[in-house]
């Protein structure tokens, strides 16, 4: 994601919310930042200091006088060698000290003394949420600059409902890498991705699918994240992880992924990249299919499925501005392609050869040529990592 060597300085205060910091720092990590995390002394009641250093892989800092760490002024440094200082979760108490200027800790004396830019993820109960106090806190923090993720609407651990759950994890990563994302090529832009197969029943245990693992489609959708895109990938069946900060929506079939990508426009950007199935089964049977005996051949009638690159291509109604087909094709691919994305009326195609000796489909690696509508323009990319293929295409997107 956009954390990629990020410094996020992490300050854990004590609620009981607090054990969510440990996947938070997960996450972290593993979408390429760094984190160095300050618990208050009520934040020991909660988490270990020995977790969050085990996780985030750097010193725990809980004391303001340290005087190995405040010998040069550690307060100092650590207030200003990040690239962003997060709260989370933040109490009603550390929220009142930030909004007024106390200073009586370590975690609080770094908040004042920062230069750099502030997240909360408000975490109490319900009550306390709604009181006025802390709503005037909020508004002060909010002029101040402070950025504010959550909170949410639950179930709380003192069985109340309402507003004041901590946001999610993956929500507050969410807000870290939209942050982050400024600026980027393809920031403020919905991209509407397609990826994998599609799955045709024939009966309640067969179906008609194809040879695509998904990976090319998750990796342009982690790539259009990383630009700064709002991203919904509406995916087939897939044994991908799922990109994280990204709206994620699995379907089986090609009616159900064309009914899943209506649904999700408008969109600024299209990129169909499923490898959806051709025809369907002319009568699905609700019982499983026997073998019959004296009987060699059992035939199957078939019919077309719903042309989903060509639908969107030639919308009156919300088309996106730019619509991208895939052609994975075994021969003449060029050729083929050209024809494609005249039959289809979409403005690019990504197509690429994917015979059986060059290992692309299911494979790690890709090798494309991009052609636009009016065939005037063919650019080779090189072989490499589906990753780096992604990004290369997300690149040459959002420079249109």
């Amino acid at each position: 994601m956009s954390l990629h060597n990020k410094r996020i300085l992490l300050i854990i205060s004590g609620g009981i919310a607090a054990y969510k910091a440990l996947e938070l720092i997960r996450l972290i990590r593993k979408s390429g930042g760094s984190v160095t995390a300050v618990m208050t002394k009520s934040a020991h009641e909660f988490v270990t200091p020995l977790s969050v250093a085990a996780l985030s892989e750097n010193k725990v800092y809980d004391e303001l006088f340290n005087l190995t760490d405040e010998a040069e002024m550690g307060h100092i440094s650590l207030s200003r060698e990040n690239d962003i200082i997060l709260v989370m979760p933040a109490t009603a108490n550390i929220l009142a000290k930030m909004a007024h200027g106390i200073a009586d800790d370590l975690p609080t004396t770094l908040l004042l003394a920062t230069d750099s830019p502030v997240m909360v993820a408000p975490s109490m109960n319900v009550r306390m949420w709604e009181h006025p106090a802390t709503q005037t806190n909020m508004q002060i923090l909010q002029d101040n600059g402070v950025k504010i993720v959550g909170p949410d609407e639950g179930d709380m651990a003192c069985g109340e409902f309402g507003f004041g759950r901590l946001a999610e994890p993956v929500d507050i990563l969410t807000a870290l890498n939209d942050y982050f994302s400024k600026g980027k090529i393809l920031a403020g832009k919905h991209v509407l991705i397609t990826a994998g197969p599609t799955h045709e029943p024939i009966d309640p245990v067969r179906f008609i699918g194809n040879l695509s693992s998904g990976k090319q489609g998750y990796a342009l959708a982690a790539a259009a994240r990383d630009a700064g895109a709002k991203v919904t990938l509406i995916t087939g069946p897939s044994n991908q992880e799922l990109p994280i900060g990204v709206t994620t929506i699995k379907i089986q079939t090609a009616d159900q992924m064309l009914a899943a990508v209506s649904n999700a426009l408008p969109a600024d950007i299209a990129i169909f990249a499923a490898a959806v199935a051709d025809w369907k089964v002319a009568k699905y049977s609700d019982k499983k299919i026997k073998k019959q005996a004296g009987i060699d051949d059992k035939t199957l009638s078939f019919i077309e499925n719903p042309d989903i690159l060509k639908t969107t291509s030639n919308l009156t109604k919300d088309r996106p501005q730019i619509v991208v087909g895939f052609a994975a094709e075994t021969n003449d691919v060029l050729q083929n392609a050209q024809a494609k994305i005249k039959r289809k009326g979409c403005d690019l195609m990504v197509v690429n050869d994917v015979s059986p000796q060059t290992g692309i489909m299911g494979g790690d690696y890709n090798q494309v040529s991009i052609i636009n509508k009016n065939n005037q323009n063919i650019v080779q990319l090189e072989r490499a990592s589906k990753a780096e293929i992604a990004t290369q295409i997300i690149k040459y997107i959002g420079e249109l």
